[in-house]
This record gives C-alpha cells, sequence and structure tokens, in this order.
C-alpha cells in the first residue's frame, strides 16, 4: 500500500462557517463542494479537510449527531510568532497564546466557529532546566 495523500474528516453544525475559517484564514482552497460538504486543501504538506454536516447520511448510523471534538488539528510550522501575530491582525480569536513547553515544544491555539481546535506548533532546543 501506499498512501497518496492524508485528510481529517470533522463533523459540524456549520460547514460554512469552518469553510470560511480555514480558506479565510489558514490558506486552504475549496475543492469539491456541495450541501452538508466541503473538501479543502492546500499546496504544502498540510492534510486535506473534509467538513461534513452533521446528520448526513454517508456518517456511520452511530456518528452521525456528533460533533467533531475532542480532538486538535495540529499544524507543524516555521515562523511561530508571525503567524500568531497574523491571526491575531485578522481577527481570530487566540484561544491558547503563544507558549513554550520544556521538551521544546512551542505552540498557539485558535479554535474555528464549530469549535475544532486548531494547533500551530514550531519545534525548538529544550531549556536547561535551572541549575544544571
Amino acid at each position: 500500500m501506499q498512501i497518496t495523500a492524508s485528510t481529517a474528516s470533522l463533523t459540524v453544525d456549520d460547514v460554512a462557517a469552518s469553510q470560511r475559517f480555514f480558506t479565510t484564514h489558514l490558506g486552504y482552497t475549496e475543492q469539491a463542494a456541495a450541501e452538508g460538504f466541503a473538501s479543502l486543501t492546500r499546496d504544502d504538506a498540510a492534510m486535506d479537510i473534509v467538513l461534513l454536516a452533521r446528520g448526513t447520511g454517508v456518517l456511520p448510523a452511530d456518528q452521525r449527531d456528533q460533533r467533531a471534538s475532542g480532538l486538535i488539528l495540529a499544524f507543524t510550522t516555521t515562523g511561530l510568532e508571525a503567524e500568531e501575530k497574523r491571526l491575531r491582525s485578522e481577527g481570530v480569536d487566540i484561544t491558547m497564546p503563544l507558549r513554550e513547553e520544556p521538551w521544546g515544544e512551542r505552540l498557539f491555539q485558535v479554535t474555528d466557529p464549530n469549535g475544532v481546535i486548531v494547533q500551530f506548533v514550531e519545534w525548538v532546543t529544550p531549556s536547561a532546566p535551572e541549575g544544571a
């Protein structure tokens, strides 16, 4: 088997709202769309995103009324500070401000109109513990 692309399929209440968020602020473009469906892509290594309206018949019966929750779309990127500044200037709510974890992960998070959490990550050399 050879995987040629990766796609995250997200069930949301308002497909159009998430579609606008991802295309306006995160550089995605629409590949295809119909009532209750949108397929989004980028020209780089980011995974494709499919947005499906809650209740859509293509979803398994036991999942049709669930929403995307308990997950984080994480994108490893460069220029993290500039990206946070750009999104903030566009009026995107930064729901977790830029921070650095002791293991070398720098990150911040935004949340789309349907509650989908998007995390931006940049890896750096971890700081040495104090007194080391």
